[in-house]
């Protein structure tokens, strides 16, 4: 197997192309800041990731930037720190803050010129038009969370996303799923039969961060530290 095999490549985009875990400590701050003793980037992380998980299972249909509300009045209730309605409201609003990874804007640019390049989501389409701004390209289709009415890693969004690419003259056999998040994107990948490759983002650190623990591990074709890794390895596949 090649990355020259395909034709697609489809993206989650939080943790992979946006750095969401900064974008979420940033936004924590008016509660983490409250903490006392405080808690390790990872423990608001696994905390985040434990609401969201569960709020997603539990309201699968409501929009990400609400679902988001109600994540950070349930971390304030954990971390017992009043807050109000707007304070709730203002970090579900704040996806389109959370900053690009550094490396992703140049080498999507890059891959732009030998793929398709898809977006499949957990997030609603406002909130990713500015996480798009940030990543400068022109994706050949958007599949989020809020078309679809499920939250990855529901079999729905892939069965959603693989039913849009065949409108596109995209089989699966010409799609490689690239994504950090082993609990949203490899384990549903891998029940879908789809080549996948894992950009690796968090392979300094310790644990799952932002994503629950995704059981067994899934298995993955590729792997790479960086989208700018991803890039270069393609250079090099097309020169061999």
């Amino acid at each position: 197997m090649k990355l020259t095999d395909f034709k697609a490549l489809t993206f989650d985009c939080y943790g992979t192309l946006i750095d969401w875990e900064s974008g979420m400590i940033a936004g924590l701050k008016p509660l983490t800041d409250q903490l006392s003793p405080a808690l390790t980037r990872d423990q608001v992380l696994e905390a985040h990731a434990r609401h969201e998980s569960g709020q997603q299972a539990q309201t699968p249909s409501k929009k990400y930037s609400e679902l988001l509300a109600i994540v950070y009045r349930r971390l304030a209730e954990e971390w017992g720190i009043p807050v109000s309605v707007a304070d709730c409201q203002a970090y579900g609003a704040s996806v389109k803050d959370w900053p690009a990874f550094p490396d992703s804007a140049e080498a999507l640019q890059y891959l732009k010129q030998h793929y398709k390049l898809v977006i499949l989501s957990n997030v609603d389409q406002e909130s990713f038009a500015g996480s798009n701004a940030r990543l400068q390209v022109a994706f050949d289709a958007i599949y989020t969370a809020e078309d679809i009415g499920s939250y990855k890693p529901a079999d729905a969004n892939f069965d959603y996303m693989l039913r849009m690419l065949k409108t596109l003259g995209l089989e699966k056999a010409d799609i490689l799923h690239t994504a950090e998040s082993m609990f949203h994107d490899h384990a549903p990948a891998n029940r879908h039969g789809l080549a996948n490759c894992w950009i690796y983002r968090r392979y300094e650190k310790e644990g799952f961060g932002a994503t629950m623990h995704p059981g067994d591990m899934p298995t993955y074709d590729f792997q790479f530290t960086s989208m700018a890794a991803l890039a270069e390895a393609h250079r090099a596949a097309l020169a061999e």
